[in-house]
Formats: structure tokens, C-alpha cells, sequence
């Protein structure tokens, strides 16, 4: 069982979530008094006899055995994430996709039918696609709340979603989304990677089991791997049992030191990068080179409403189509200079990538379009850089790719398409001109 506290004191009240984030799950080391959690780097644990190694393997007795099945570094990490989301216990893992994989394969067993809800991250879409149907698992899509209220089997055994969705930041309802599952007698589970418990506790909205990649705004500094599944016990049993005893998907007690590092300053950070990141969208969504910002903090946002309810605020990632399409996305993201082209999200640095060239490339076209991933989408992480520094830059970029498709299509309006790179280059070049059609809204210098 999980203790969400210091066991040497209990709070007269309720802590704040800051004060979880530093406190909860660990206290000063007995053996040493060290305040930092010590990192128990052994694969294996002595036990005192013949009898007493029998009864930690069968349960009777606690302790640990194996650092596979649990790590005394890992079980800090574990509580620490219990708390945060208010959940009984929680299981470390390897990465987010180890999470995803052993609460999938933990719960089902072949003839079980599974339903997804909107937009799913490319690797959890793969399981969805190809891992679970070889295994006789039916896998269901439905792109909204509405179509799954109507369309859901009372034989479904996993109603799966995830909120905001990558990379297009639908805001799925978790409440509605865990009525109709527990209608249907169905386990629902939450991605909340894009979220973290900080902005949104799934299961305080119903949701049975939380599932994270702690590589993202858990660990925050892009130096550690990790994934994290929370709920009850007696469904956090059975994904222990398939993700470590049967899939070996271990944390390292390297990495969930890394990680509840991260953990500590998980607020700061995530305050800091909404911030930026609903700055950053309100520019962006008047920019003419722009056709689209999805972010659910602007009012234009589909599930605005929904977000306002059930997150503290609206998240630090941003995606964005660009007219011009690929071509457009290409030399935006190759125009930056602060924001670093990379497919992770949640770390200090600002991030940016291409999801249809990246982390949704293996997806089917047809069902990578349905999705909203087209080939002019760009997905933004925003860090906790200096928003003015932030806008600037993005705006420098913004404008490089800008001119490159207006210089083509000046090009190809004069019947020049075909004339040489240094022809066009100059149209390019011209700033001056290209500021003057008042093609941008530059960013104001903040207070």
C-alpha cells in the first residue's frame, strides 16, 4: 500500500499540491539521515534464511526480493506519483509506452474488446493497431465522447483515452468518458502525460487508472526516461504482475531519482510554461501565415469549455498548421534557433517537431489525416524560456517561411517557376518589402 505522507508526520490538514510534489512519499533516510532519496542500485536483496526467502516470494512476509519487481528507490517515486494524482498505489516503468503496453496487456485477455477515444499518440495507436488485434483483442475508435456514449458494447473491458490528445490537443470530457465506461462495465484509463496531475486528476473525475510517460513534465529536464501507471490496488496488481514479472519494463532506481527530482518542481515549471505557451497561441492564432492554432486556452478552441472545468490551466503544448503545408513546416521548424527541433515534450526547453514525419509517421495516412495530423501540422512544447526571447524567435522563423512561399508564389505568378534558385533568392531576401505588405503582427515587447 501506498503512503502518500512522510510516515513520521501527518499533516492537521490537507497539504497543497506544491507541498506534495516536494513531500509526499519520502522523509530523511533512517540508516543516514540523507534528505535526497538514496538511489538502492542492486539487482538483488539479501534475506536472512531458507524460510524467510520462501515467504517474501509467496507474499507472506514483505521486503524486497528483486529489483525487477520493486526497488526501494522506485517505490519512493511510486508513492510520490500516488499522492500527486490521488490515487491508492502506482507502478513505475521503463517509459510511458512500457506504462501504456503492461495496463493494457495486465488487464485484457484475448476476445476482450477495447475502445479508444479521439486522437491517440502514435506508439499507443501502433499497440491499439497492430500488437492487440494479433493477440485477439478487438480494438475500437471512435473519434468523439458523443459517438462512444452511443456506440460502446456493454461487453467493452477497456474504455481508453488520452487528454489533451497529442498532437492535435482535443480535450476529451474524463468525467462523461468515465460514466459511460462504468455504465458499460468497462475499466477506463486516462493518458495524462499532456495534463500532468497538476493541471488535471483524472481520477478524481472517475477515471480508474492514470497512465503517464514520467519522461515528460514529471522528469522536465529531458534527462530521464520513465512511465507511470496510478489507481487502485486491485487493478495496479494485475499491471505490476504483466509489465514486471512478465515484460521485465523496470524503472531504474537511477532514473526514479531523476525523476522525483523533477517532481519537485513540477508546479513551478508547468505554471511557467502555460504561461508562455498562452501568450505564444494568442500571437500566433493572428498571424495570416498560420491557418490554425489548436490550443485549448483560446476561446476558438472546440473543447475550451470542457478544458476550463476539468484542468487548472491549459497545458504548455501548442500544435499549429501553417499555409504552405510541408514545405511551410519545413522551414519554420528550420528557422528556429531558441526552440530545438525534437518529438519530446515537457522539459524546461522549448520543443517543436513535424508529428507527420515523426512521431506519427507509422501511422496509415488515411487514419493519420482523419486524426487532424496533416503534413502542415507542428507541434509545439513550450518552455520556461523568457516569452519575449520565445516570440521573437518564433516570429523570425515564422517570417523565413513565410517569404520562402510568398517568394514562390510571386515566382510562379510571373511565369517564374522554373527560373534559377538565385532568381528567386532575392524576393527572399527583400524584408523590407515583405514587412511593408504587413504580413505579420509583431510581437509587443511585455511589462
Amino acid at each position: 500500500m501506498s503512503t502518500h505522507i512522510p510516515p513520521h508526520e501527518a499533516p492537521c490538514k490537507p497539504w497543497g499540491f506544491r507541498t506534495l510534489a516536494v513531500h509526499a512519499g519520502q522523509s530523511p533516510d533512517t540508516s543516514t539521515g540523507a534528505i535526497a532519496p538514496p538511489i538502492v542500485a542492486t539487482s538483488a536483496f539479501a534475506y536472512d534464511d531458507f524460510e524467510a526467502g520462501e515467504r517474501r516470494f509467496n507474499g507472506e512476509a514483505p521486503g524486497y526480493v528483486y529489483s525487477r519487481f520493486a526497488n526501494p528507490t522506485v517505490a519512493a517515486f511510486e508513492r510520490k506519483m500516488a499522492a500527486l494524482e490521488g490515487g491508492e498505489t502506482a507502478v513505475g516503468f521503463a517509459s510511458g509506452m512500457a506504462a501504456i503496453s503492461a495496463s493494457l496487456l495486465g488487464l485484457l485477455k484475448a476476445g476482450d474488446v477495447v475502445a479508444c477515444v479521439g486522437t491517440l499518440y502514435g506508439g499507443t495507436d501502433g499497440v491499439m493497431r497492430s500488437l492487440l488485434p494479433r493477440l485477439g483483442v478487438t480494438v475500437r475508435h471512435f473519434r468523439t465522447v458523443d459517438a462512444l456514449r452511443a456506440g460502446l458494447d456493454a461487453g467493452t473491458r477497456i474504455v481508453y483515452v488520452e487528454t489533451p490528445s497529442n498532437p492535435t490537443l482535443e480535450v476529451m470530457d474524463l468525467a462523461q468518458v468515465a460514466q459511460i465506461a462504468r455504465q458499460a462495465g468497462a475499466i477506463s484509463i486516462a493518458d495524462n502525460t499532456f495534463s500532468t496531475p497538476y493541471l488535471t486528476r483524472p481520477l478524481a473525475l472517475g477515471m480508474d487508472v492514470v497512465v503517464h510517460s514520467a519522461t515528460k513534465f514529471i522528469s522536465g529536464h529531458g534527462d530521464a526516461t520513465g512511465g507511470v501507471a496510478v489507481g487502485r490496488a486491485e487493478l495496479l496488481g494485475p499491471i505490476r504482475a504483466a509489465g514486471m514479472g512478465q515484460l521485465g519494463g523496470c524503472l531504474s532506481p537511477h532514473e526514479a531519482v531523476m525523476l522525483l527530482r523533477g517532481l519537485k518542481t513540477l508546479p513551478l515549471r508547468v505554471e511557467a510554461a502555460c504561461t508562455n505557451a498562452e501568450a505564444l497561441a494568442r500571437w500566433l492564432q493572428a498571424q495570416p501565415a498560420v491557418a490554425r492554432v489548436y490550443y485549448p486556452g483560446l476561446a476558438t478552441h472546440p473543447g475550451h469549455g470542457v478544458a476550463a472545468q476539468q484542468m487548472r490551466r491549459f497545458g504548455a503544448i501548442l500544435s499549429l498548421d501553417l499555409r504552405g503545408g510541408r514545405a511551410a513546416a519545413r522551414q519554420f521548424l528550420d528557422g528556429l534557433r531558441i526552440v530545438t527541433q525534437a518529438v519530446s515534450v515537457g522539459d524546461v526547453d522549448s520543443l517543436a517537431c513535424h508529428p507527420a514525419s515523426t512521431t506519427h509517421h507509422s501511422m496509415p495516412e488515411p487514419v493519420r489525416l482523419d486524426n487532424g495530423v496533416s503534413d502542415a501540422l507542428v507541434r509545439m512544447s513550450v518552455g520556461i524560456e523568457d516569452c519575449d526571447d520565445l516570440l521573437a524567435d518564433v516570429a523570425q522563423a515564422l517570417a523565413r517561411g513565410w517569404s520562402q512561399c510568398l517568394a514562390h508564389a510571386l515566382a510562379v505568378c510571373c511565369g517564374e517557376w522554373l527560373a534559377p534558385v538565385p532568381r528567386v533568392a532575392p524576393l527572399v531576401a527583400q524584408h523590407e518589402k515583405i514587412k511593408a505588405l504587413d504580413l505579420f503582427t509583431r510581437p509587443r515587447r511585455l511589462a
